[in-house]
């Protein structure tokens, strides 16, 4: 892992999200996720990764 955010790739973040999201910490996973989705140059793909990770503070259920 590199100390520069400007060094991380899409799939550095990706892998961040997934950590996030197995430590149940599903907002981080979520903000990390779409900053991946941003890196991601293919909208198809990008889609994919929101998708995966939807905003929880929307899909909550009370």
């Amino acid at each position: 892992m590199t100390s520069d955010p400007a060094d991380l790739t899409a799939a550095d973040y990706l892998e961040g999200a997934r950590e996030m999201t197995a430590a149940d910490r599903p907002y981080l996973a979520h903000l990390l996720a779409e900053e991946a989705a941003q890196r991601t140059p293919d909208p198809a793909t990008a889609a994919g990764i929101r998708a995966t990770f939807p905003d929880p503070t929307v899909t909550r259920k009370d």
